[in-house]
């Protein structure tokens, strides 16, 4: 057997965001985990993955010297082709100090990350054992795209990579065949959607790279606003040869920030809980542009190309809003996103890119984290003289208490990889009613009472409840729900424009949560829950059964299920919805 270990390495301008490690055994992937799960700080910025690195490695009870090679997803000598920009940058600041502060910075930049996978790297790995194993470097954005083709159903597809910078890459169109990828178009740094998103997103008060999510939740609260939209149209270039460095183009996104305040004539929001009619049509023209062009490149290079399979990975494919407008674009038969789009996926397509495509398996799951034995729990929880109960009908005790009102956190089997919580870290409700979405809102998630949920649903179930309904196992693709059934999803339809993030279930991709759907339909004649990532606001998806208890005491939940044990707090058979 053989074993490959890949993960994110780099630190670039923007801080490194998301690094995560994945663990493959003869091209097999057989554990990966997000390092912000281990660290518990959101997004794990500027970290090197040790944790995570050790987890893999734990996992198969092998030490690194076990490892045959160990893969980054990162080629420095293509970072040097970004250099000119930032000497370019440095040569329009104003003031001799400003350009001396800028010239050090990029040198020392561009020096740590040369250097970084044959010194940093090493040294760092050092720390968990020795020898080193030979360390490979792969393109960023070619990594991306593998992660969007290989574990995809497709024979032949037109990839796309969109985000903030990979390297000197923003967005790549790729040609995807068995024989391989082939760059069809680059767009290089900074002529970035991801960035452009971001200077919107600082703009509308969040942080940039963690906040895009809650502007596309924002947007279509948004109108057309004409004036809005010709003073951006006049700034950037929409479209097949878009254009948005004018926002984009200097160091970071301040400068795309203070742009916008000079174009609007107004200052950056400063709050979050509540937005003006101008903050909600920005968020919606800002889709809206992004929607235009995106959709415009696959349909042009879809007809380029041949195919009407589409691949989808790199941070903006997080953009489920995005994913739908790409789905039901008329060139367009098939879609496939990755759902671990961001760069925590980067090691995914690090561990398959020297695989043929035929080699690895289609994509149906992204339980790969931990897991923990209800023997275990089970001395947890008495070890900390917590009262449960293992009930025989565990689903139906559940799905009658979330059809009861009753807010539930739901820990089942190893955890999820990637944003989402498909129903093994996951809060659960009831889907019919405003008032559980609110309850959610304000006692649960502790966060903006305007943002949406979405649901899990039963696969077989799912026409009867979306238009141009399809597999979606991944929560990273939005339909239209169909008007008959939006009382039965007040609390998963976004009031706005009646769509959902759905998530569909089979019974062979997650037997236990499957049953919990089952007997909840039996219950209410709903096959559908509230699902919602187990974690509090501000905090990653909790990883282990301590956290999930942390959580659990600390929040408004009324009931948590750990593996086998049902834990109830003192009085929440009472709740109602």
């Amino acid at each position: 057997m053989s074993y490959t270990l890949s993960f994110k390495p780099a630190i670039d301008l923007y801080g490194q965001h998301d690094p995560s490690a994945a663990l493959f055994e003869d091209g097999e992937l057989r554990f990966a985990v997000e390092e912000e799960r281990l660290t518990r700080d959101k997004h794990a910025v500027d970290t090197f993955p040790e944790r995570a690195i050790c987890a893999c490695l734990e996992h198969e009870g092998i030490e690194l010297a076990d490892l045959e090679k160990i893969v980054l997803p990162y080629d420095p000598k293509l970072r040097r082709k970004i250099t000119p920009h930032y000497l370019k940058n440095t040569v329009q600041l104003e003031g001799t100090l400003r350009k001396v502060t800028h010239l050090r910075n990029v040198v020392r930049d561009q020096f740590v990350a040369s250097v970084m996978p044959t010194r940093i790297v090493e040294s760092r790995l050092q720390r968990i054992g020795t020898p080193v194993p030979p360390i490979e470097c792969r393109s960023h954005h070619e990594c991306h795209a593998v992660s969007a083709f290989h574990p995809s159903t497709f024979e032949e597809a037109l990839v796309v990579t969109i985000d903030a910078k990979g390297e000197y890459d923003s967005t790549v169109v790729w040609h995807a065949t068995p024989d391989g990828l082939s760059r069809v178009r680059t767009y290089e740094h900074p002529n970035s959607w991801g960035l452009f998103y971001a200077a919107i997103t600082n703009y509308l008060g969040y942080r940039m790279f963690n906040g895009e999510g809650k502007v596309m939740g924002l947007a279509p609260y948004g109108e057309d606003n004409p004036e809005i939209e010709r003073r951006l149209r006049e700034t950037i270039d929409t479209g097949v040869d878009y254009d948005v460095t004018a926002l984009t183009g200097r160091w970071g996104t301040e400068h795309g920030v203070n742009a916008l305040e000079e174009l609007f004539g107004r200052p950056r929001s400063t709050g979050t809980d509540e937005f003006d009619q101008f903050e909600k049509d920005l968020a919606h023209t800002a889709q809206k542009l992004l929607e235009e062009s995106v959709t415009e490149m696959v349909g042009t290079y879809v007809d380029r190309v041949g195919t009407g399979n589409v691949g989808l990975a790199g941070g903006v494919a997080l953009n489920c809003k995005l994913n739908k407008a790409v789905r039901e674009h008329p060139a367009v038969d098939e879609v496939f996103v990755q759902p671990v789009a961001h760069d925590a996926g980067l090691a995914l397509g690090g561990g398959w890119i020297d695989r043929s495509p035929s080699e690895v398996d289609p994509m149906t799951t992204v339980y790969w984290g931990h897991e923990y034995a209800t023997g275990e729990i089970r001395g947890l929880l008495e070890t900390n003289k917590i009262e449960y109960t293992e009930p025989d009908d565990l689903e139906r005790q559940v799905a009658e208490r979330i059809a009861d009102g009753a807010l539930v956190g739901w820990f089942q089997g190893r955890s999820e990889l990637g944003p989402r919580a498909l129903g093994n870290r996951s809060i659960l409700a009831d889907p019919r009613t405003e008032a559980s979405r609110d309850r959610v809102n304000r006692f649960v998630k502790h966060r903006e009472e305007w943002r949406p949920f979405a649901p899990s649903m039963i696969e077989s179930a799912a026409d009867e409840y979306l238009e141009n309904a399809t597999t979606s196992p991944f929560m990273i693709d939005t339909f239209d729900v169909r008007p008959e059934r939006r009382d039965d999803l007040r609390a998963v339809v976004h009031p706005a424009d009646d769509t959902t993030r759905a998530q569909t279930v089979r019974e062979d991709q997650n037997p236990r949560y499957h049953r919990l759907l089952r007997e909840f339909e039996d219950v209410t004649g709903v096959p559908v829950l509230l699902n919602t990532s187990f974690n509090d606001h501000g905090e990653p998806i909790v990883d282990t059964p301590t956290e999930a208890l942390k959580d659990f005491f600390g929040m408004g939940l009324d009931v948590l299920v750990l593996e086998d044990c049902l834990v109830e707090k003192a009085g929440s058979s009472d709740a109602s919805p």
